[in-house]
């Protein structure tokens, strides 16, 4: 019996998150879609404003909320903090120019994402405060915001976002502005976010069909849209916000059955933040969220979030992801919603720099210390296949381990299967290099594969032949083990590799929790070149078998348990520009005296150099232990 510190899901198979192509090809194929979309949408869908909330505001927090937050504010001393640094944010936006529609590359994002961080902070301290001043700003960009030839629909995340910005603005300023600025912005709501959208439906465009990030926030601003105008543009309303539902239900089913997020810890950021807008906004706005709050796996989604982690103040940023833990607002929402006091105390703890309105008026005390550190230190989330391990929680000097099997088709994945991150003594060892800029060309398209932090020779993982990984590899994740003395997973890497090796196997374990072995099992029909790699920002000694680790005055010592014969070796992380740079990241890497058929590669990272070795034991047994 282990301590079972742990949180596992089984799932029969692994999710699977397809990148859709851009349009359908054919008449006849789009006229299968639009029949689908309307077949989808009930005559009982003509009533679906039946129930709509009469009155401003409607979208995520009524006025009858507000008393609560200022009594927060008054007694509670981080909503105070909270308060204090959002109101300094708005004094400092109201001498800020507006938006202006200006693109970055093919994407007017960027100015979006700040019109709803503007009129978001502005609109919610006026509500919550009364300072004229912020609403009148507030007013000021969205009337800019309307002048814009277009909310840059080839890209349709900005026209969600706008329109969500635009939305908050008009519903929770409705009673402030008068008629001739609340007929401004309602238009530009309605010509630049609503029939874009409603365009897009009766065209087949390719988000309405997306099980990723963008069905959320496509479809979560959208609806925004629609209910803050649903009042005054009733039919418009009534046809988006069914198609809509009917369009998130596949991405929402995609957090079945644990949580996790095939697209990495930044765009589950991004999906959630956007699921929470859309279930918040249905539910103050229609007293219903159509059930889809309880779509299987989204409850659990913080926990994925807070495992994902590490103690240095970084993500395990595998796909394109960044590495910085972000503000995450939603938790509150979802604390509440799905009592799990967990979150609110984690969003809390991690004290966010990057805050937002939602953080005042979601604002939730419930749990505390004692509710993270009863968290299980181990999970795998076997709908996505990866896996963390802690010796600790709210200790910067604790060790943290991340460790993914995958799906190289996911949207926004890497050819990285086996890879791994490494936290301890406050530094993070190995690392992920995270995505690349998305204006080189085809990031999205046909050069995906040659830009080398999208490549298997980017990532902590294997080489053999010198080849990426298949681009329609899995690794399921078929051992899993939480224990204090022993804790462990391993991934079957074998269809990445089919090409060169008929079987490939990685464990990761971590012993006493405090050291980490890298285990790899490599069977081949004829004799493959392998290469073992681990990115790192230490400075590298190598002494035959032991490579020590340098970094941020804390040592780190790497040592070659297996196969006899091989050494470690050092090289660059740096391909040539304009892909991005990292001078101060170099690769350790273990290279075998020969091509082998048959293999194991075993490194152990100690933070101790004097710790015994464990012994080494074959995967199989790993794997037969774990059941």
């Amino acid at each position: 019996m282990t301590s079972d510190k742990s949180i596992v899901v089984q799932a029969s198979a692994c999710t699977t998150w397809r990148r859709l192509k851009p349009a359908l090809q054919g008449a006849a194929a789009l006229a299968g879609v639009v029949f689908a979309l309307a077949s989808s949408v009930s005559a009982a869908d003509g009533q679906v404003l039946a129930n709509l909330r009469k009155e401003h505001p409607r979208l995520y927090v009524l006025d009858a909320d507000l008393p609560r937050v200022r009594e927060l504010v008054r007694t509670d001393a981080l909503a105070r903090e909270w308060h204090e640094k959002l109101t300094a944010q708005a004094v400092k936006m109201l001498d800020e120019p507006p938006v202006q529609r200006v693109l970055k590359g093919p994407r007017l994002l960027g100015e979006s994402r700040s019109a709803l961080k503007r009129i978001g902070t502005l609109t919610g301290l006026y509500r919550l405060d009364g300072d004229k001043r912020f609403a009148d700003r507030a007013v000021k960009e969205m009337l800019a915001v309307a002048q814009f030839a277009d909310w840059n629909p080839s890209h349709f995340l900005d026209v969600a976002e706008m329109t969500n910005a635009m939305a908050i603005g008009y519903d929770w300023l409705h009673a402030y502005m008068s008629d001739e600025q609340r007929g401004i912005v309602r238009k530009a709501i309605v010509e630049k976010g609503l029939k874009p959208g409603l365009d897009g439906f009766e065209k087949g465009a390719w988000w309405t069909k997306a099980k990723h990030n963008w069905s959320q926030v496509c479809n979560g601003g959208l609806t925004a849209g629609a209910l803050a105008v649903a009042d005054e543009e009733p039919e418009i309303a009534a046809k988006l916000i069914p198609l809509c539902r009917e369009a998130i239900r596949p991405a929402m089913n995609a957090f079945a059955p644990d949580g996790g997020c095939a697209e990495g810890p930044g765009y589950w950021d991004y999906a959630t933040t956007y699921a929470v807008y859309y279930l918040s906004a249905l539910q103050t706005g229609l007293g219903t969220d159509f059930g889809i709050g309880r779509s299987e796996g989204f409850d659990l989604a913080g926990f994925f979030h807070i495992h994902s982690c590490g103690p240095v103040g970084k993500t395990f940023n595998y796909a394109d992801a960044g590495s910085g833990i972000g503000a995450t607002e939603q938790l509150f929402w979802m604390a509440r919603a799905y009592q799990q006091p967990a979150y609110a105390a984690w969003e809390r703890a991690k004290r966010p720099r990057d805050l937002g309105i939602l953080h005042l008026l979601w604002f939730d005390g419930s749990g505390d210390e004692k509710t993270i550190r009863a968290m299980p230190k181990d999970a795998c989330f076997r709908g996505v296949n990866v896996a963390f391990f802690r010796s600790g929680w709210l200790d910067p000097e604790a060790l943290f381990l991340g460790f993914k099997g995958g799906d190289n088709k996911a949207n926004h994945s890497h050819l990285d299967l086996g890879t791994f991150v490494l936290d301890a003594l406050g530094q993070r060892w190995a690392v992920d290099l995270g995505g690349d800029d998305y204006n080189l060309p085809g990031y999205f398209g046909k050069d995906r594969w040659t830009y080398y932090r999208l490549r298997t020779e980017g990532h902590n993982t294997l080489v053999i032949d010198g080849e990426n990984q298949a681009t329609d590899g899995k690794a399921p994740i078929v051992a899993f083990r939480s224990a204090d003395a022993l804790a462990y997973a391993v991934a079957d890497m074998s269809s990445g590799y089919r090409t060169a090796a008929t079987s490939v196997l990685r464990g990761v374990a971590l012993h006493d929790r405090s050291i980490v072995l890298v285990q790899d099992e490599v069977k081949a029909g004829k004799p493959v070149e392998v290469v073992w790699q681990m990115h790192t920002p230490a400075k590298v000694a190598i002494d035959g078998t032991t490579a020590t680790l340098s970094l941020g005055g804390k040592t780190l010592t790497a040592r070659l348990l297996s196969p006899a014969g091989a050494k470690f070796d050092t090289a660059s992380a740096n391909p040539p520009p304009p892909q991005g740079q990292q001078p101060d990241v170099s690769k350790l890497l273990v290279r075998l005296p020969d091509k082998t058929a048959d293999v194991r590669i075993a490194v152990l990272l100690s933070i101790d150099a004097n710790k015994k070795s464990p012994a080494l034991r074959p995967l199989a047994q790993w794997v037969s232990q774990a059941k």
